[in-house]
């Protein structure tokens, strides 16, 4: 019989509940009791999914946060062992560009117990803080500078546990009043170097936010490479413009074959820049936050991300139906 574990942010599950819901899908799928093994401050995730892989199990289920995905994920980048979501966070940003549901623990285990795999494109990110210290670590959607890392500082721990995602707009407004931008040069694919001001720099593997906010249209998890946006706003128009942009022709026009057409080949506009690569060296002139799925990681100054391709397998949806037993 076949045995999955579970990574569980105690925090954000309801236990008995799911305890229960576990039970009923192992009796569906004809599976082993799970493996429950729960996060804790010291160590998010990372050594219970290293004693998972080490139990041999089938499938690995993060039920939590982003920050709880991101780093079952990192340990299981390249084992070939599948990752199930249990979306039980605030974002739930890697759920929501899969496509899957985000509010239905039945179906969630369904798909963790008989789904099919799909492997994916895992960002890694090497970062480099003023004392020179190194450290690596995958991301599964974006990492960001600017008004992505700033954003997530400001907002309110106790706003975000009661109105989810809607906490992050009081933390948008007060980070649009900071005048401060990044000084960087970075270079693309060992490329030449450029020198640019920027209010914010976002890598993605995936291109959609909270509230259906497509930020990186042509982003695809599995498409080898990443999608790059540089924000460069000149005062209120360029905010403008970028607003447009997002709302209107990303999660408007775009969505439609009426609207592609209407937008033909598409234009960039000053404040916002589009490029994609598999490789990108960043360099900061001071410490800036920096983020890598919606978890903060210090102050750093330098930045080297590449792809790495179809190094995760994650289970999705199927329409296979369990078993008769």
């Amino acid at each position: 019989m076949s045995i999955a574990a579970i990574v569980v942010n105690p925090v954000k599950v309801d236990e008995p509940a799911l305890r229960a819901a576990l039970s009923a899908a192992e009796e569906r799928w004809g599976w082993e009791p799970t493996l429950w093994l729960e996060t804790t401050e010291e160590d998010p995730g990372a050594g219970q999914t290293r004693e998972a892989l080490e139990r041999g199990v089938d499938v690995v289920i993060a039920a939590g946060g982003d920050g709880t995905v991101r780093t079952v994920a990192e340990a299981l980048r390249g084992h070939g062992t599948p990752l199930a979501l249990l979306p039980s966070g605030t974002g739930n940003l890697l759920a929501r560009n899969l496509g899957l549901t985000l509010d239905d623990v039945e179906n969630a285990l369904d798909s963790a117990f008989g789904g099919d795999d799909r492997p994916i494109d895992v960002g890694v990110a090497e970062l480099r803080d003023a004392a020179g210290k190194r450290s690596e670590h995958a991301y599964l959607v974006m990492a960001g500078f600017g008004i992505d890392a700033q954003m997530i500082a400001a907002t309110d721990d106790d706003l975000k546990a009661k109105a989810g995602w809607l906490a992050y707009v009081k933390a948008i407004g007060t980070v649009l009043r900071d005048k401060n931008e990044l000084r960087l040069r970075y270079s693309l694919d060992g490329g030449r170097v450029h020198s640019v001001r920027a209010h914010t720099v976002i890598v993605g593997n995936c291109g959609s936010l909270p509230a259906n906010i497509l930020l990186l249209p042509d982003a695809a998890v599995d498409d080898g490479q990443f999608d790059i946006v540089v924000l460069r706003p000149e005062g209120f128009f360029g905010w403008v413009q970028i607003v447009a942009k997002v709302f209107w022709e990303n999660g408007v026009l775009r969505r439609t074959s009426a609207g592609r057409r209407l937008m033909g080949s598409g234009h960039e506009i000053q404040a916002m820049n589009y490029l994609k690569g598999k490789e990108l060296v960043l360099r900061l002139d001071r410490p800036e936050p920096v983020d890598l799925d919606g978890d903060l990681f210090g102050e750093v100054t330098a930045m080297r991300t590449r792809i790495d391709p179809l190094s995760l397998v994650v289970r999705v949806p199927s329409d296979r139906e369990p078993a008769a037993r």
